[in-house]
């Protein structure tokens, strides 16, 4: 019985279909502008500036402003009472990311990265900073926590220099604050790494199993 109501209503609908005609086309609508996404709405971001990048900030200015405001698309300007960076969007900006991805860009200068390794936040979507403290690791005092910051830049920077060029990423050790940028796994063994050393493996130790773990992943890509 059921199977015969529903033969009777699809024939139904074919005899509309045909003496209606083809169906109507398709609406073709253009994409909308970043703008028009936000209902024209213009969409800020704030980066403060600490005191000990103000002066690092005025000397790489021009380097900082040229890809934000002509790559970009995206205003920038310095609040010179406020001491921040202050970033907002144009009519002309192509994507409505771009302005997360310059605030992004900033807040990784502030933290300490070189304009060349923190202008790569722009470029690439897989990119991340990830910061932690020592204390969050190992509570250290006074001379034990001295050693722990020695052993992780190592004699010249010579054990975060390996540790960058073996993980594929920029690291920050600015007091017992750590700073890392890369891609998330890259991420993951630096950081195992420089837990290794905080928690007091000799460098050496730390070199071998580095060795091991990036072979492994260079097999895996």
């Amino acid at each position: 019985m059921q199977s015969k109501e529903s033969m009777e209503i699809e024939t139904v609908q074919s005899q509309v279909q045909n003496e209606s005609g083809s169906l109507p086309p398709k609406p073709n609508f253009e994409p909308l502008k970043a703008h028009e996404m936000s209902d024209g709405r213009v969409q800020f971001r704030k980066v403060s500036v600490p005191p000990h990048r103000y002066t690092p900030l005025k000397k790489a200015w021009m380097d900082i402003y040229t890809p934000i405001y002509d790559h970009m698309k995206i205003d920038i300007r310095m609040n010179l009472k406020g001491r921040r960076v202050e970033l907002k969007t144009r009519t002309d900006t192509p994507d409505i990311s771009n302005l997360q991805k310059c605030a992004d860009f900033v807040h990784a200068f502030m933290l300490g990265f070189d304009v060349v390794d923190a202008v790569a936040l722009l470029r690439l979507d897989e990119l991340y900073v990830e910061s932690f403290e020592i204390k969050d690791v190992k509570t250290l005092r006074g001379e034990h926590l001295s050693r722990a910051i020695g052993r992780l830049s190592g004699k010249g920077g010579k054990t975060k220099f390996a540790i960058e060029n073996a993980t594929k990423t920029r690291i920050v050790i600015a007091d017992t604050k750590i700073h890392i940028l890369g891609s998330f796994a890259n991420i993951k063994i630096a950081r195992d790494s420089l837990c290794s050393l905080i928690l007091g493996s000799p460098a050496g130790k730390v070199y071998s199993k580095l060795r091991a773990v990036t072979a492994r992943l260079a097999e895996r890509f």
